[in-house]
C-alpha cells in the first residue's frame, strides 16, 4: 500500500516543527495529527523510549487510519545512570515546564565536576500502519552538561547540551546544525532508509 502523508503523533508543536524540515525533501505530506482531527494524547507510560514510541504510533493508527510516525526522546545523564530518560518532559513534575527541569537538573549535577558530565541525547522513533506493522529506528548524540543555559534557539534542556565538536549548545547551534547532528535527525536517518528500502514502506 502506498502513503502519501504521514500523520506524526505528537502535539509538541517543537517536535513537528523539526520532523517536517528533516522530511522536506520527500515527496510526503507531513501533519501533525492535531491538523486532522481532535485526538487526545496519548499516554505515556513505557519504561523505555521504544514502548511509548510504539503505543504513540499503534494507537494514532489505529485511530486514523494512516501512516503514524511517533517518536518518544529524552535525556540520559551518565551521572544520574541514565535519568531524566523518559521522565525527560515530566523531570519537574507535571505539568511538563522546561525551565523547571533544568534548573532541577542543575541543582542535581551542582557539584559535579566538568569531566562527570556527559551526557546523550536519545531518540526512539515507531513507524505504524493501519495494518499493524511497526518499525522502529534510533539515533543518539552525545554532550556535556554545561553550569549555566545558554542560546535562545532551542526547547528543553537544549540551552544546557553542550555539542564539544562545535562548542555550542542545541540552543546555540540553531536548525540548520542542530538537524545535521540531532538524536532526532539521526533517527529519522534510519527511518527514512527503512521506508526507502523495504517494499511494505515505500510511497
Amino acid at each position: 500500500m502506498g502513503f502519501k502523508r504521514l500523520v506524526v503523533a505528537s502535539h509538541n508543536a517543537n517536535k513537528i516543527r523539526e520532523i517536517k524540515e528533516l522530511t522536506a525533501h520527500l515527496d510526503l505530506e507531513v501533519v501533525g495529527v492535531s491538523e486532522i482531527g481532535d485526538f487526545p494524547p496519548v499516554e505515556e507510560d513505557g519504561e523505555t523510549f521504544q514502548a511509548n514510541a510504539q503505543k504513540k504510533a499503534v494507537t494514532i493508527a489505529a485511530l486514523t487510519q494512516e501512516l503514524v510516525l511517533a517518536d518518544d526522546s529524552g535525556l540520559e545523564v551518565d551521572v544520574l545512570q541514565g535519568a531524566p530518560g523518559v521522565y525527560s518532559s515530566r523531570f519537574a513534575g507535571e505539568p511538563s515546564n522546561d525551565q523547571r527541569n533544568n534548573e532541577l537538573l542543575l541543582a542535581k549535577l551542582k557539584n559535579v565536576p566538568d569531566e562527570q558530565r556527559g551526557a546523550q541525547f536519545r531518540c526512539v522513533m515507531a513507524l505504524a500502519s493501519p495494518e499493524g506493522w511497526v518499525k522502529y529506528s534510533e539515533g543518539v548524540c552525545r554532550g556535556v552538561i554545561i553550569h549555566e543555559l545558554k542560546g535562545a534557539q532551542g526547547f528543553g534542556y537544549d540551552p544546557l547540551f553542550l555539542v564539544p565538536e562545535y562548542g555550542l549548545t542545541f540552543a546555540e547551534l540553531g536548525p540548520e546544525i542542530k538537524n545535521k547532528i540531532s538524536h532526532r535527525f539521526l533517527a529519522m536517518q534510519g527511518m527514512l532508509k527503512l521506508l526507502l528500502t523495504e517494499s511494505g514502506f515505500m510511497w
